[in-house]
């Protein structure tokens, strides 16, 4: 912080009111940022050093603050960036006490980031969606008593996890009366800041707003002088003011630097090294001190022991400009500044600096090692250990990143080659659950120049392959998978085989068959081992292959996986691959609710875990899923997660008639991979395009989009995700004149199903026939789509069936018959709120001579999809806090939008929301005749 911008007050500090030269438009754009209710509460300023975003953002927080505001403030620091949390911890120390006014979970999650509590003992990594669902409760609930401002200067230098948790919370601050503005070195990535955030980029100031910002200063430059400033400092504010001080201090422009090949930091941190010459010896030495410590984090600073803001020694310095006295311990007036300080000094000074600290700062163990880190001239066991201990620290906290930095900088350090490659894997391991793949594999590159260990080279490829399923470079994170699997399969065939699971994952996403022969002729090749991997391996990535072997397997390797809840997901997927929903349901239930499992990566294989629960009648957990994939998606940067989420969320909100929304996540969806690349991303969007059309009544577009699914000859696009859609094909087909080409495509797939398919897809295919069918020939089919009780556990399928029965037995004349279907078609549509299908089932149960009340749903219709989602979980009688922790949302965000809601509704109270919405019954999982309660 401190840095300085263009404008009157830029050489001594932004004072409220004083004009600024050059940034007015940005000064204004800050205003509205920070003004109640703003729309855009979140904005990210970026700039070169000494452009002025430093001197913005106090300028506003001032501002804020004179205006009731509470700010909040935190400010990087280079040295700290690997320290997990430790910026976060910075700007929540002055309303610590108030985190425990937090729900328990939420409490323990930040107590534990923050190192005030202890690491708690649980399965698999910490969840980084509870810690950002804490900071922004926080921040909510601090805003209802006061508006908040939330400055964070220098983000560039933000530990990762910080970075993550506060960007979780910005994005969901509409409507909150929060602000955040960040302040960030242009070219430094921001994850989480740098999408979708408006940004003002600060550019140099030009020549009339220099001379203006010249003319301000206690001896403005003239003559030959001011051109050389000019020049030299291209527009930049700081420049031309540091520039201009030193001309005045030595009064001749042969004192100014030469233009050289230097940049301007360069030239500027020469300017700030000059001043260094006529200071006292021992405020020199102080101000080294300072700058080896490199703390933003004003306490840290006063526990080091260093001299405070009233000591004897700091006056010359402030008086050269070099620092600020402002707080307990004296700050840099700008980062060039600390940086010019440090390299000013020798090494073995620098050295002797950070040996004082770490001396310092013995109750700070993860500080204390990196400068015993920074101290080091060559390999130091004693140092690699401390910085591995720090790690270990880190992980349990949850600071992936700052581990992963500890421990390479470990491998620096560590004297044997052996243990260097073992710390670099354990670096990329951690790497992994930051989602920056470049990272993990520029660490795996690092490890496998200091190592031949064939099984270090196992580990650190498979560590590697973990992420690289997971982005939506399926071809060639394949061809690196499988022929690293092939490499491995004779030396290392367990972990082969864990490289061959991940192929057959990117097969999955990608749908190419070449890539399917290859995973089968790889596991050909492999050894008899983990009967559950070797499952996944055939059912992923051939599942209408594999149902008659792996079938029955299933309940073993549940019962195998009753204490391993990952495992236990994985068994759920591939129970859901082989249409085995209940058992998939039953799996993801246990991992979710017995064992809490909340993992840093997505879970699930694109999208499975809320498919389930959407083809089982649980379309709102679908949809909590959904949320949650996509929250982790955005936080880790995997967009082909995000992309698999909105395609389940576009399904569910096409079948409750929401078809707008639909659409806009649909799209979504294929905006963010390449449909020809990821296929099965490309088939599930395009059916819920379809859906959306047919809520619609659009049947010729909702023919194309299914249309879509199959190729010219009529073979499906995805071997998994298309053929679930040919009993829409054929009901779009028949409403929109294409019986014929349907006709074919269902019996291609038919036939290459064959003994293979599963009692959903033969009851799908038995629909399909009956809808193109003649009407006199109808009937045997659609009767055998319902024939099988077992596909009453797939409810919105199974009453899609009846009601296309009932239509049939009805324009038939055998009114009495259909009777039957429809009402139960009608009740299971109204259990899951799918509008559309209440409405066409109501018309025909109309018909039919039934006395068919309106539809209780049909009240959510004026609601957004999200108010809706909301209501829903309400009536089940959970609290605006419960709700908020489903969805991702704020306390008052959810409260805000059930007082919107209530109106809509026609209620004044929770209580009266479960008798509206009959949600209770639904989101427990269908029961009766549609779904039994066996599940």
């Amino acid at each position: 912080m401190g840095e300085h911008t263009g404008g009157a007050d830029a050489a001594t500090g932004p004072e409220a009111g004083a004009p600024f030269v050059g940034r007015e438009a940005e000064w204004a754009r800050l205003l509205r940022a920070v003004e109640p209710g703003s729309p855009d509460p979140v904005v990210v300023l970026l700039g070169d050093a000494g452009t002025g975003k430093s001197a913005l953002l106090e300028r506003a927080a001032r501002r804020a603050g004179a205006d009731g505001a509470r700010v909040l403030r935190a400010a990087g620091s280079e040295s700290e960036s690997g320290l997990a949390f430790s910026s976060l911890h910075q700007l929540l120390r002055p309303v610590r006490d108030e985190v425990d006014g937090l729900p328990d979970g939420q409490r323990a999650a930040l107590r534990e980031a923050l190192g005030a509590g202890p690491a708690v003992a649980r399965e698999g990594a910490p969840d980084p969606l509870l810690l950002g669902i804490a900071v922004l409760g926080l921040l909510s609930a601090m805003g209802e008593r006061q508006p908040v401002l939330v400055a964070l200067d220098d983000a560039q230098w933000f530990d990762r996890a910080s970075l993550d948790a506060l960007a979780f919370a910005a994005r969901r601050l509409v409507g909150e009366p929060v602000a955040v503005l960040v302040a960030a070195r242009e070219g430094h990535r921001l994850p989480g800041f740098d999408r979708h955030v408006p940004t003002i980029t600060l550019g140099p100031l030009d020549g009339a707003s220099a001379d203006r910002l010249l003319d301000l200063q206690p001896a403005a430059p003239t003559g030959r002088t001011r051109a050389r400033i000019t020049e030299q400092a291209a527009g930049n504010p700081l420049a031309l003011v540091e520039l201009a001080r030193a001309a005045a201090a030595r009064d001749t422009a042969a004192g100014l630097p030469d233009a050289g090949p230097l940049p301007l930091t360069g030239h500027l941190e020469r300017v700030f090294a000059a001043r260094l010459d006529g200071l006292p010896p021992a405020t020199g030495r102080a101000l080294l001190l300072l700058a080896a410590m490199d703390s933003a984090d004003s306490g840290v600073a006063a526990a080091s022991g260093l001299p405070g803001s009233g000591d004897a020694l700091w006056p010359p310095a402030e008086r050269a400009g070099l620092v600020r006295r402002a707080g307990p311990v004296p700050r840099f007036g700008h980062p060039l500044v600390r940086s010019a300080v440090y390299h000013a000094a020798s090494p073995e000074a620098r050295r002797e600096a950070h040996l004082a600290l770490a001396g310092l700062l013995r109750d700070e163990p993860d500080r204390r090692a990196w400068h015993l880190a920074a101290a080091c001239t060559g390999p130091d066991p004693a140092v690699s250990a401390e910085l591995e201990r720090t790690a270990d620290r880190a992980l349990r906290r949850g600071g992936h990143a700052a581990a992963a930095e500890a421990l390479r900088r470990a491998a620096e350090l560590a004297p044997r080659r052996e243990d260097g490659a073992r710390l670099l894997v354990g670096a990329a391991s951690a790497a992994v659950f930051t989602g920056d793949l470049a990272r993990v594999e520029e660490l795996a590159a690092e490890a496998r120049a200091r190592t031949d260990d064939a099984s270090l080279l196992a580990s650190v490829a498979v560590q590697a392959g973990r992420l690289a399923v997971l982005t939506a470079r399926h071809t060639a994170v394949f061809s690196r998978l499988a022929d690293a699997a092939e490499g491995l399969a004779a030396s290392r065939p367990s972990a082969a085989l864990d490289l061959l699971s991940g192929a057959a994952v990117v097969r999955f996403y990608s749908g190419e068959d070449a890539q399917r022969r290859r995973v089968h002729d790889l596991l050909g090749r492999l050894p008899e081992g983990d009967a559950a991997v070797r499952a996944w391996v055939r059912t992923v990535s051939d599942p209408l292959a594999a149902r008659d072997e792996v079938l029955p397997l299933l309940a073993r390797l549940a019962a195998g996986a009753r204490d391993r809840p990952e495992q236990l997901i994985a068994v759920g997927i591939t129970a859901w691959l082989l249409d085995e929903t209940p058992r998939a349901v039953r799996a993801f239930d246990e991992a979710f609710d017995r064992w809490q499992v909340r993992g840093t990566l997505p879970e699930g294989l694109g999208g499975a875990v809320a498919w389930a629960y959407v083809d089982r009648g649980r379309w709102d957990q679908a949809r909590e899923a959904c949320a949650r994939t996509t929250a982790v998606g955005r936080l880790t940067g995997l967009d082909h997660a995000v992309a698999c989420a909105a395609a389940v969320d576009a399904t569910v909100l096409a079948h409750r008639g929401d078809a707008v929304a639909a659409r806009a996540r649909a799209e979504e969806a294929l905006a963010l991979v390449d449909p020809l690349e990821s296929r099965s991303v490309g088939v599930y969007a395009r059916r819920a395009l379809g859906a959306a059309a047919v809520a619609e009544g659009a049947y010729g577009t909702a023919y194309d989009h299914f249309r879509a699914l199959f190729t010219a000859d009529g073979a499906p696009v995805h071997y998994h995700a298309s053929h679930p859609a040919l009993a829409d094909l054929a009901a779009a087909a028949v409403r929109s004149g294409h019986r014929e080409e349907a006709a074919a495509i269902v019996e291609r797939c038919a036939r290459s199903l064959a003994k293979g398919a599963s009692p959903r897809l033969g009851a799908l295919i038995s629909r399909a026939r009956g809808l193109l069918a003649d009407p006199e020939d109808a009937e045997p089919h659609l009767r055998a789509a319902l024939a099988d009780p077992v596909l009453a556990h797939w409810p919105f399928e199974h009453a899609q069936a009846l009601l296309d029965l009932a239509e049939r037995l009805r324009r038939r004349r055998r009114i009495a018959e259909a009777r039957a279907p429809l009402a139960e078609a009608l009740e299971v549509f109204r259990r899951l709120g799918a509008r559309p299908w209440i409405e066409r089932a109501r018309a025909e149960a109309r018909a039919a001579g039934l006395d068919v009340a309106d539809a209780a749903p049909d009240a959510l219709a004026e609601l957004s999809p999200q108010q809706q989602q909301i209501v829903r979980l309400a009536s089940r009688g959970l609290t605006n806090r419960e709700i908020g922790e489903k969805l991702f949302l704020s306390p008052r965000t959810v409260g805000s939008h059930l007082y919107r809601s209530f109106p809509k509704l026609g209620v004044t109270a929770r209580s009266q929301l479960r008798d509206l919405v009959g949600g209770a019954p639904a989101a427990a999982g269908p029961r009766g005749q549609w779904g039994p309660a066996a599940e």
